[in-house]
């Protein structure tokens, strides 16, 4: 079930409904600080070096070009740099807020922070619905959002897509989504590319997978991704062919939304990082090719093949923007590095499984999620899947945490600047999912 069709479907029975109010009531995060612009922030205390016995191997070139060509935040010359707080897990609200310091690995005990996460329950019974482990939001500017939003609606308009259903976007509120997930910009236009991609991404879902806006051809499936595919990745065929693709492209909204927000990101964005959102988009096309299967063929996947499909459906697309939508580039092999690859994405597994809690009481019972899959698999209570999947959640958050922390000791100020961006995404993720009159049945009576 996609995104959109999860926010806008019909309230859910009064036991799913109960588990999900318990989860928002256990899991409630921190109240965001009130809007304010980002250089106001304090920046994030993060270390320079590495420090302890065992941390060479853990050093991360990065790749940067002859020196001067980056401010010391890593923004193109000229661009003035905002700076980000980062709460740490173990901090209360009013502490200030850093990024996790201890790196981890053999020889670096010494080195750890006392705590490194919230103590875990001691039972169910004790705590039935145990809340998420993630960071509050940076900042939220309901104004700001509003504007993102509404400028969001008339685009999806002009484009064609979510034809008869803007009001779906509208009550969403993603312009509220990329405003608290992006809190290093303040600026309308920059969130508002951030917004187009993700909604072209959304949409190729609802159109082609889901058939909330029109049918949905799982037998065509292949064939729809590879011709949206052709827009990401432009193919050049030979003159006498080309316009016959460009036809279908012109005539299919979801291919005219995804080439106009890929080219309207490339005013705020260089080549290599609308490179990357085409690369991840690539990636995303396949795990809707391996759901397309599961309808066609009528299967339920085992928790370990979901769990593959959220490392590969994620918001990972919308997550790697963070950077160019906050002015500044992180180098290409820091980037690439498997090391930072492994974080980024466990933090973008985690970031969907919030979607998969939260929406838990508005999808449909036949929808693939990963409560509905445990309790399938292993024939537990729906509260005792709950209760799994957070346990889930939280471990990949925890992992995050420890490997961008000894990441951030080791890389360069873009790297950190970049984890710090990734943390705050996460809370501004969290903060939209927990408090969406979307998801709050008593709103949707009203």
């Amino acid at each position: 079930m996609s995104l959109i069709s999860r926010i806008t479907a019909p309230s859910a029975g009064h036991d799913v409904a109960g588990l999900v109010r318990a989860l928002l009531q256990a899991g409630a995060s921190a109240e965001p600080r009130s809007a304010a612009p980002a250089k106001a922030a304090s920046s994030p205390r993060l270390p320079s070096a590495p420090t302890g016995l065992g941390t060479t191997a853990a050093r991360i070139s990065s790749g940067m070009g002859p020196a001067g060509t980056r401010t010391a935040a890593g923004c193109a010359p000229g661009v003035t740099a905002p700076t980000l707080p980062l709460p740490p897990p173990w901090a209360t609200p009013q502490a200030v807020p850093v990024l996790p310091t201890g790196p981890t690995g053999l020889g670096t005990s010494a080195v750890r922070p006392e705590s490194a996460s919230r103590p875990r329950r001691e039972s169910a019974a004790a705590d039935p619905a145990p809340g998420l482990h993630c960071p509050p939001a940076v900042r939220d500017d309901r104004a700001l959002g509003d504007t993102v939003t509404a400028r969001l609606v008339e685009w999806a308009e002009e484009i064609g897509i979510y034809p008869g259903q803007l009001d779906k976007i509208r009550r969403a509120d993603f312009g509220r989504l990329i405003m608290l997930a992006h809190p290093e910009s303040d600026d309308p236009d920059r969130l508002l590319a951030a917004a187009k991609c993700a909604l072209s991404e959304w949409a190729v879902d609802d159109h082609y997978v889901d058939g909330e806006v029109e049918e949905a051809r799982h037998d065509l499936l292949g064939q729809r991704l590879a011709i949206a595919h052709s827009v990401i990745d432009q193919a050049n065929l030979p003159l006498a062919y080309a316009g016959q693709l460009e036809d279908v492209v012109q005539a299919d909204p979801v291919c005219r939304a995804l080439r106009d927000s890929l080219r309207n990101l490339a005013s705020y964005a260089t080549t290599s990082q609308v490179r990357r959102l085409r690369h991840e988009l690539g990636i995303m096309f396949v795990a809707y090719g391996q759901e397309g299967v599961w309808h066609t063929k009528e299967q339920t996947p085992p928790v370990w093949e979901f769990l593959m499909h959220r490392h590969e459906n994620s918001f990972i697309p919308c997550m790697v923007l963070i950077d160019a939508i906050a002015g500044y580039e992180l180098p290409y092999g820091e980037f690439a590095d498997p090391r930072v690859r492994r974080a980024f994405t466990l933090a973008g597994t985690a970031s969907v499984i919030v979607n998969d809690l939260y929406s838990m009481g508005k999808e449909d019972p036949t929808d693939f999620s990963l409560p509905r899959l445990i309790v399938a698999e292993d024939g537990c209570s729906l509260q005792e899947a709950v209760d799994r999947t957070v346990d889930i959640h939280n471990e990949l958050m925890h992992t995050f945490e420890a490997e961008a922390a000894a990441l951030a000791l080791t890389g360069s100020p873009e790297l950190r600047r970049f984890l710090a961006g990734t943390w705050a995404w996460l809370g501004g993720n969290r903060e939209w999912h927990a408090n969406s009159a979307r998801y709050h049945s008593d709103a949707n009576a009203a």
